[in-house]
């Protein structure tokens, strides 16, 4: 006998029930909020339609800004048949099938838009595979994407389809979303303003988000009911932030770091740290990062900061989390309030250029040792003089391949300590001159 016999009987007005976000969905591109640029009556999709000519596309945005739904009231107002497909569940099996099922309708006369979520979860043989269908037109593609196409497509795709650009919803499209909930629930938000105000926060501009959320309100709310910003973050919990260690908000948040530091913003780049620390990134990452840092734009104006990032990594990995970030966050501070100095680092891609130019060249014969008398009796180590032996220590000899010439890579600012490296190097320079007049 049928388990299903004795399964609780659902009413039907319950059971027909759409979640919100589903019955709020656009019928038509203007109905799309938050997106103007792309479905607005100037909007590149809009003009497109008008045209009669659709290309390939790829939608990068973040989650729920609405790249599934215009893409599906795309096909309808160009008048395409809509397949969707999403690379989490698909295999090369079912792209062969979607691609013989378009090459029927386009021998019918009608071509085929195909959306595919989540693209860049396929492979990079995969995603070759639609380059076929797209320069045939067999498809119209349309990929959707979270992730920095630059970074997870390949270039073969990218060069045959066009990136348009999804923006996070800002309060004001947020707020027209909740406006039309009402009206589809007929009945107000229960909430005061400032936690009207909270609630679209929380959702980090995503609009399925702040959809669920209203919902979940809805459904705790008693007649007559009306919660404040305590009683809204009492029933919704918190919503941890949109952040994916895979996904471009890890690159921004760490670029904003990378760029707070550089510019000697402590305060913004401990708000930037603690964010990444909030979102559950790897702290060591962070600890490698802010090595990196170190290396790159402070360099040798202040050489323990190389030094404080190391320990502050070696910190962490003693106490843990959480007592090991105040390690990580007093290096970040540190970094911040040092002097700046990228001379290194540009002094070092300036002589890996000239490496790769010189990359034949020997050095000059008498810097080179000379094991056997062969190699003494071809000039090796002629002429070499002993810096100790020196006055200053310093002989001034040419080390350079005596084609190039002598060059200068590594140019130290007035700053930090640089500034005792520079006086150093000017005295060098001054005594090499006196002592090979040529």
């Amino acid at each position: 006998m049928s388990n299903d016999l004795f399964a609780p009987r659902v009413p039907e007005e319950v059971a027909a029930r759409r979640p919100l976000a589903d019955r709020l969905r656009p019928k038509t591109l203007a109905d799309v909020t938050g997106q103007d640029h792309l479905t607005g009556e100037d909007g590149v999709l809009k003009r497109m339609i008008e045209s009669g000519s659709l290309g390939s596309m790829i939608f990068w945005g973040p989650p729920g800004t609405g790249k599934t739904t215009v893409a599906r009231l795309l096909s309808g107002e160009a008048g395409l048949a809509f397949e969707q497909i999403s690379a989490i569940f698909s295999g090369v099996a079912d792209l062969k099938k979607v691609f013989e099922a378009a090459r029927m309708r386009r021998m019918d006369g009608r071509q085929t838009l195909l959306f595919v979520d989540e693209i860049h979860r396929f492979n990079r043989a995969q995603q070759d595979s639609f380059l076929p269908v797209m320069e045939d037109g067999t498809v119209i593609l349309v990929g959707a994407t979270t992730e920095n196409p630059s970074f997870e497509l390949n270039a073969a795709l990218l060069s045959r389809a066009r990136v348009l650009t999804f923006k996070s919803h800002d309060e004001e499209s947020l707020e027209e979303l909740l406006k039309r909930a009402e009206a589809i629930e007929q009945k107000p938000l229960p909430l005061v303003e400032e936690a009207r105000a909270s609630l679209i926060r929380m959702a980090d501009g995503d609009g399925r988000a702040v959809l669920t959320l209203a919902e979940e309100v809805w459904r705790a709310a008693r007649e007559g009911e009306s919660f404040d910003t305590e009683g809204l973050t009492r029933i919704v919990q918190r919503r941890a932030p949109v952040y994916d260690k895979a996904q471009d908000g890890h690159y921004n948040l760490i670029s904003a770091l990378h760029k707070s530091v550089r510019g000697s913003d402590p305060d913004a780049a401990l708000y930037y740290l603690a964010r990444m620390f909030d979102a559950g990134e790897d702290p060591l990452y962070l600890g490698r990062r802010l090595v990196r840092m170190a290396v790159e734009d402070i360099g040798l104006a202040d050489p323990q900061a190389l030094v404080i990032c190391n320990a502050a990594k070696d910190a962490y990995d003693y106490l843990g989390s959480p007592e090991g970030e105040l390690a990580l966050a007093q290096a970040c501070v540190y970094l911040a309030t040092a002097p700046k100095s990228n001379a290194v680092y540009t002094a070092f891609k300036a002589a890996s250029q000239a490496a790769k130019q010189n990359g034949s060249l020997l050095p000059p014969k008498h810097i080179l040792n000379a094991p056997t008398k062969l190699m003494k009796g071809e000039g090796y180590g002629e002429g070499y003089r002993y810096d100790h032996d020196e006055p200053d220590a310093f002989s001034g000899q040419d080390y350079f391949p005596e084609k190039m010439g002598r060059q200068t890579f590594y140019d130290p600012p007035e700053r930090g300590f640089e500034r005792e490296i520079r006086k150093r190097l000017e005295w060098w320079a001054k005594l090499r001159k006196e002592r090979n007049p040529r």
